[in-house]
């Protein structure tokens, strides 16, 4: 159902015409003065603006381009009692969808919501089936069968069409960065840029001046006007990373970019109008750092529209074998190796504390160093194998290491052998009777 934005200086008009529309079962906020309804559409989305054409202080053609700017996905309805040529191809001109002059019917505003509301339907189905398009061939990146992690991906494919601002959590390493470009390439905003900025990396007067931009002479060093962040994600998409690490009086001038939809380069009072969606990431529990005042509570609540959050690796457990299959495939793309099911079941064991990154970390260093197919557990660096009691083993000495990586490598050749020892022992280039003594040795007697 249509959410309708109507604006009227005249209360007898405008009373009635809100509850006419409310029976019809719109839903309407009404306002009588232009200013308040910008405001109102600053912070809210309405599908339909239908206004007057004569008001004090702001007639309804400077309403609607005005409108345009804040909320160009609008469509804008025109009533008058002032009904000519002139003004109707004014308001055409000036972006309205239709005009209608007083007095009329209510049948006769119906109709014209009524194909709105068809078009609205059209694009909808025209918008999901893009998405639906873009997600096939975007989410092959994300390694995943899990059950968090579909939950996660049918958010994202739910949320990603809206302009609504989101606030991605999880532990360092599970792959926010990633969820916040598949946000992007599933918006409708996938042919504009998404820029990305680490809030952790920069002092707050170089992300002052990274995030706004700033112009010659504002500070010492600025020898040349500087493009922002802001400016470049026109139309596009901001990903902020760790924003948990703006200072608090920055803070502010992102809340007036996300209220006010503009900017401010440093060093310049003139105003930018910008259209950009804000995606914002972080690690740590973002109302924790509201409670403790180091985060504005109204900036948390315009970021955090759309929560989603990530499961750390130890809750996906189905997908560490994906994972691992798909590092592999990226670092030994020539001849990727097996595992063997011991060691794929130590990883699995594993708390991964880094994520997905420690994982992707760790086999890369593998496929560069160790040339055993399958991987054995000897393959592993230390921090990562359990010892007898089956909690993780800090580091061990080079004799233990050389004797587990013998004892696999002696198992590991006898299966595929099939237990023939003799051939084991031509294998491992060694005598038949050092074979069956490190045999004893081991316990594979």
């Amino acid at each position: 159902m249509l959410k309708i934005c109507l604006i009227d200086d005249e209360d007898l008009v405008r009373v009635t015409l809100s509850d006419d529309l409310s029976e019809m079962g719109y839903v309407v906020e009404d306002f009588k003065l232009p200013g308040k309804a910008l405001e109102t559409l600053r912070q809210d989305f309405f599908q339909v603006v239908i206004t007057d054409l004569k008001m004090p202080g702001m007639d309804g053609i400077s309403l609607i381009r005005k409108a345009r700017e804040i909320s160009p996905k609008s469509s804008f309805i025109v009533i008058t009692a002032f009904g000519s040529i002139e003004t109707a191809v004014g308001a055409m001109k000036a972006g309205a969808y239709d005009y209608i002059t007083k007095p009329f019917q209510p049948e006769e505003i119906h109709l014209i919501l009524k194909r709105l509301e068809e078009r609205y339907s059209l694009l909808q189905e025209n918008l999901l089936l893009k998405t639906e398009i873009a997600a096939k061939s975007f989410f092959p990146q994300i390694v995943s069968r899990s059950e968090p992690m579909k939950k996660v991906l049918n958010m994202v494919k739910t949320i990603a069409p809206s302009d609504s601002n989101v606030l991605i959590t999880g532990e360092t390493g599970t792959g926010k960065e990633l969820i916040a470009e598949a946000i992007h390439a599933l918006s409708q905003r996938r042919d504009k840029p998404l820029i990305k900025v680490s809030c952790a990396a920069l002092s707050r007067e170089l992300l002052e001046s990274e995030l706004f931009g700033h112009v010659k002479g504002a500070f010492t060093g600025a020898v040349s006007n500087k493009t922002g962040r802001f400016e470049m994600a026109d139309h596009g998409s901001l990903f902020l990373d760790e924003v948990d690490d703006i200072p608090i009086e920055l803070q502010v001038k992102l809340l007036r970019v996300i209220q006010q939809k503009e900017i401010e380069r440093v060093g310049d009072p003139r105003l930018i109008k910008l259209d950009v969606r804000m995606i914002a990431a972080t690690k740590v529990n973002l109302y924790e750092k509201v409670k403790d005042g180091s985060f504005r509570s109204d900036l948390y609540y315009r970021l955090n529209v759309v929560p989603i959050h990530l499961p750390p690796l130890r809750q996906r457990l189905d997908d560490i074998p994906l994972l691992i299959r798909h590092f592999f495939e990226k670092f030994r793309a020539d001849n990727p190796p097996n595992i063997s099911p011991r060691t794929l079941q130590i990883l699995v064991d594993y708390p991964w504390e880094g994520n997905i990154r420690e994982l992707e970390n760790l086999i890369e260093r593998l496929s560069l160093v160790c040339q055993c197919n399958p991987m054995i557990p000897a393959c592993l660096p230390d921090q990562y194998l359990p010892n007898a009691s089956g909690k993780l083993s800090q580091k061990s000495g080079l004799e233990e290491k050389t004797s587990r990586f013998e004892r696999e490598m002696i198992q590991m050749t006898l299966r595929q052998c099939q237990d023939n020892k003799s051939r084991a022992a031509k294998i491992l280039q060694i005598p038949y009777s050092t074979l069956r003594s490190k045999m004893q040795k081991h316990g594979l007697s």
